[in-house]
């Protein structure tokens, strides 16, 4: 059903990206795979050339605005057209506050927010000519409540959530739709691959930890579903490019969860001190 569309997915190497690109292919849409990894890419898009769909790998990094620009170019310059552009290009942060440095911070922010910018400008103006289009920006249960040891990432993703909100307002009666994506925990190399060290063993033994820390205080976790194959995320996405919606939220439990916290914060976060607690064990026992 999606036969002659085109979509820009960045961060489509792996994980995310890469699950939705062979979904959306499969429905029968044209994809523009943009990553800095090159040999991924190309076997992305040689996966999706052997069942008979279109792809071009591009290798582009989305925090310098000419890369981001051109993959839009590229795009109309061979196609014509944009119809789906998704911002996934995305990486984490794991350090206290005090201990995130200068260089995080700004990295955080060139790389999951700036971007945003760079490629939904461009996208715009053809999107306009078009009168039509969906931008899909992948953010995070981080970018609507706040997590321990990864601040400046929340922060990035709380911007990523008022960028798409600011933008759905310039977009209503225009035909283009805007979305933001709201994952919580997703199974790929997003926790090995964090900024500041990986959060691998910081998860793992922080886990037994706070559910130990429930059970002796009598505190109920929040009820949200646990972690996700990428290509469950995947299709909620798809979903959602047939049925656009403001906001996804991808995981059982974790919209009602956030209607507490809007009625409610610190009610809400009564059900995370187990969390805080048990994260606050392991991470000074790591950095020690």
């Amino acid at each position: 059903m999606l036969k002659g569309k085109i979509a820009i997915i960045t961060g489509a190497s792996s994980g995310i990206g890469a699950a939705l690109a062979l979904q959306i292919s499969r429905e029968g849409a044209s994809v523009i795979l943009a990553a800095r990894r090159r040999e991924k890419l190309e076997q992305l898009a040689a996966e999706i050339t052997r069942a008979g769909q279109v792809a071009l790998p591009i290798t582009a990094d989305v925090t310098k605005r000419a890369d981001a620009e051109m993959l839009v170019r590229t795009a109309v310059e061979r196609f014509g057209r944009v119809d789906i552009l998704v911002n996934n290009a995305g990486r984490g942060h794991f350090a206290s506050v005090e201990d995130t440095t200068d260089e995080m911070i700004r990295s955080m922010f060139e790389l999951n927010v700036y971007p945003l910018w760079y490629t939904t400008r461009p996208a715009l103006t053809q999107m306009k000519k078009q009168g039509s289009g969906h931008i899909i920006n992948i953010a995070s249960m981080a970018g609507k409540i706040g997590y321990p040891y990864n601040s400046a990432y929340v922060a990035a993703k709380h911007a990523c959530v008022g960028f798409t909100h600011a933008l759905r307002m310039e977009l209503m009666e225009t035909g283009i739709h805007a979305t933001v994506v709201c994952p919580a925990g997703v199974l790929t190399g997003w926790a090995g691959e964090t900024e500041g060290g990986s959060m691998l063993e910081f998860f793992s033994a922080s886990g037994p930890a706070i559910k130990r820390l429930a059970s002796e205080r009598g505190i109920s976790l929040p009820a949200i579903e646990g972690v996700l194959p990428a290509e469950d995320v995947a299709a909620q996405i798809v979903k959602c490019i047939y049925n656009p919606v403001a906001e996804l939220f991808t995981h059982k439990g974790s919209a009602e969860f956030l209607r507490l916290i809007a009625e409610n914060r610190e009610e809400a976060e009564k059900h995370q001190i187990p969390v805080v607690l048990g994260e606050r064990a392991v991470y000074e026992r790591l950095k020690a």
